[in-house]
C-alpha cells in the first residue's frame, strides 16, 4: 500500500486528491496545523464522506523540525504540498504571512523530503497568478512570469525552489501550474463560490443583489475534481516535470455569473452590482493555458465543462441555503 502526505488536505483540492488516492488503494495522512477550530477544518473532508478514512497529523508549514519529524515517522511514497494562504486579496493584506507559508513552507517541506526521504516524489501547487500580467496570449510551460500580487510572487519562490530541488539533489518534484478551478468545495471568499452562494441566496429570496469587482476579467476555469488527477499522474512518471493544467478555455467573470444566473431562471441585470471597491490593487486581467504538455506526456485533458461546473456549485449552494434555514 503506497503512503501519501498532503498538505492543506482540508482545502478543497487537498479533500479532491485525498478521495482520489483513496480511491486507488494509497495510505492518506494529511498535515494540519493545530488550532482551537480544528474541528470545525475537516467540513470537506465530511461533505465527500471520508474524513475517518484519513490519518491527520500535527505539524506547521512554517516548523521545519515538525516536517521533519513527520517525513521521517511516515516515510511517505508521495508528498503533496498544498497548502498555502492562498486567497489572492488577503495576500496584500498579510504580504509576509503569505510569503512565510505560501513561499518558504514549500522550502520547508522540500528540505524535510530531501533529508528524511528523498526518493519520495513530491509535487507543489503552482499557480496561473504566477503569469500575472501576461507576456503571451496562450501561457504554457515556457512563458515568462510577472506575478502581479504578493500570493503570485510566494507562489513563484515556491515553484523555483521546486525546479532547484530537482536540479540540485535529483528529488522527483514536480509542479502543476494550475489554471483556476473550483467545486462545491470552494472557500466562500472566491470569486465562483461567491457567485454561486449569492445566486443561491437571490433564487431563495435572501438576498436581493450580488456585489462584485472587476466582471470584466478573464480566466481558465476547470473543476478541481479534475484537476487533482493530473497531480497525481505527475507524481506517476518516469521523470519529474512541471505542467500547465488548464481547459485552454478563458470567460469573464461576467460570463460566468451569466450561466449562474441563468440556470436559476434569473436576469443577471436585475441583481448584479460592480463595486469599485472590490477592485484589486493590481489585476490580473487574462488568463488562458495551453496544457497541451499534459495531454501529450500525462495523458490528462480537462473532463468537465465550465457550465457544468457552475450548475454543480450553483445546485450544492441551493441545497446548503436551504438546508440552513
Amino acid at each position: 500500500m503506497k503512503k501519501a502526505l498532503i498538505t492543506g488536505i482540508t482545502g478543497q483540492d487537498g479533500a479532491y486528491l485525498a478521495q482520489l488516492l483513496l480511491g486507488k488503494g494509497y495510505a492518506v495522512h494529511g498535515l494540519v496545523r493545530r488550532s482551537s477550530t480544528t474541528d470545525m477544518n475537516d467540513v470537506r473532508l465530511r461533505w465527500l464522506g471520508i474524513v475517518d478514512d484519513v490519518q491527520m497529523v500535527d505539524g506547521d508549514l512554517a516548523d521545519l523540525s515538525s516536517l521533519m519529524r513527520i517525513v521521517r515517522d511516515l516515510q511517505p511514497d508521495e508528498v503533496y504540498n498544498l497548502a498555502a494562504q492562498s486567497f489572492v486579496k488577503t495576500s496584500w493584506q498579510q504580504p509576509l504571512l503569505t510569503g512565510a507559508i505560501t513561499g518558504l513552507g514549500c522550502a520547508n517541506v522540500l528540505e524535510a523530503v530531501r533529508i528524511e526521504k528523498p526518493d519520495a516524489h513530491f509535487y507543489q501547487a503552482s499557480s496561473s497568478e504566477m503569469y500575472g500580467l501576461i507576456q503571451e496570449p496562450l501561457q504554457s510551460e515556457t512563458t515568462p512570469f510577472y506575478p502581479r500580487s504578493p500570493y503570485a510572487a510566494a507562489k513563484l519562490y515556491a515553484h523555483w525552489m521546486t525546479v532547484n530541488y530537482r536540479e540540485s539533489f535529483g528529488m522527483h518534484a514536480s509542479s502543476g501550474i494550475l489554471f483556476n478551478h473550483e467545486s462545491p468545495l470552494r472557500g466562500i471568499e472566491f470569486v465562483t463560490r461567491k457567485v454561486t452562494d449569492g445566486v443561491a441566496r437571490i433564487k431563495l429570496g435572501v438576498s436581493r443583489e450580488l456585489r462584485l469587482g472587476n466582471i470584466d476579467a478573464k480566466r481558465d476555469w476547470g473543476h478541481a475534481r479534475d484537476y487533482v488527477k493530473a497531480m497525481w499522474l505527475m507524481l506517476q512518471q518516469e521523470r519529474a516535470d512541471d505542467y500547465v493544467v488548464a481547459t485552454g478555455r478563458t470567460v469573464t467573470v461576467r460570463d460566468m455569473c451569466r450561466i449562474a444566473f441563468e440556470h436559476c431562471g434569473l436576469a443577471m441585470d436585475d441583481h448584479l452590482v460592480v463595486d469599485p471597491a472590490l477592485f484589486r490593487p493590481a489585476e490580473v486581467d487574462l488568463l488562458l493555458g495551453n496544457a497541451a504538455k499534459a495531454k501529450a506526456r500525462l495523458g490528462w485533458e480537462a473532463e468537465t465543462s465550465l457550465e457544468e461546473m457552475i450548475q454543480e456549485m450553483v445546485d450544492a449552494d441551493l441545497n446548503r441555503i436551504s438546508a440552513n434555514r
